[in-house]
């Protein structure tokens, strides 16, 4: 298989379908980020990122990234904020310590969970100096925090002045949707298989038959779930 590098791409510029495709071929072919960026005369770490937040190497799909990056681009106009709206110090802290607390019992690891709270209840994003300074931790633990999150496509870096700021976009939970809907279908699909291997009438066959059923309706109602909010809650205005 042969992968042409684009002529040229501009630094920092967003990757075209056609890159999107290219970067799809690379992996059924079995490439590596590093020479799949040497091919499209891109960063690796471009392509990791591009493929970590769209499905990872088995499931990357070109058009569903094309979709979910619009998506991200679409993003509401800031609204401007109003005076008197600030709330007390002490009751903002005390709602960041339960937000903390339950992202890490649902699953997020203590300093992500952190960062990524810090985030949400900012206006305009953070460096990770000004992440550090605000939750008194030392750059190492925000830098390792911010790379996993990215890494999951929960938070995004823009470049301003010199220095990356991190942001969450508007459209987090639609992504994130979008993973969750991938695993479900995936849990569904291998359990279909372990129906087939042990046979529906035994008991372990049965077993997985009714865990295949259920990520199945799972899978199903998450997309219409997801279709909904596409074509209804994210308008804007």
């Amino acid at each position: 298989m042969k992968l042409n590098a684009p002529a040229e791409p501009t630094p920092g510029s967003r990757l075209t379908y056609e890159e999107r495709r290219r970067i799809a071929e690379g992996l059924t072919a079995g490439l590596p980020y590093a020479e799949i960026a040497r091919r499209l005369g891109r960063p690796r770490s471009t392509i990791s990122r591009e493929v970590a937040r769209n499905g990872g190497p088995r499931h990357y799909r070109a058009h569903h990234a094309q979709r979910a990056t619009a998506w991200r681009a679409r993003r509401r106009p800031k609204r401007p904020s109003r005076p008197g709206r600030t709330p007390p110090p002490a009751e903002l802290h005390d709602f960041e310590e339960r937000f903390v607390e339950m992202a890490v019992r649902t699953g997020l690891p203590p300093m992500p969970a952190r960062v990524l709270v810090c985030l949400l209840t900012g206006d305009d994003g953070l460096t990770a100096a000004e992440l550090a300074a605000r939750l008194r931790v030392s750059p190492a633990s925000v830098s390792k925090a911010v790379n996993w999150l990215e890494r999951l496509g929960l938070i995004r870096r823009e470049r301003h002045d010199r220095r990356d700021r991190y942001l969450v976009d508007d459209h987090i939970w639609y992504q994130t949707c979008q993973a969750s809907i991938r695993s479900t279908a995936m849990w569904a699909d291998l359990a279909r298989q372990g129906t087939a291997l042990l046979d529906p009438d035994t008991r372990a066959g049965a077993r997985l038959d009714t865990m295949g059923r259920f990520f199945h309706f799972l899978h199903q109602d998450m997309l219409q779930a997801a279709d909904h909010w596409h074509r209804v809650l994210a308008r804007p205005g």
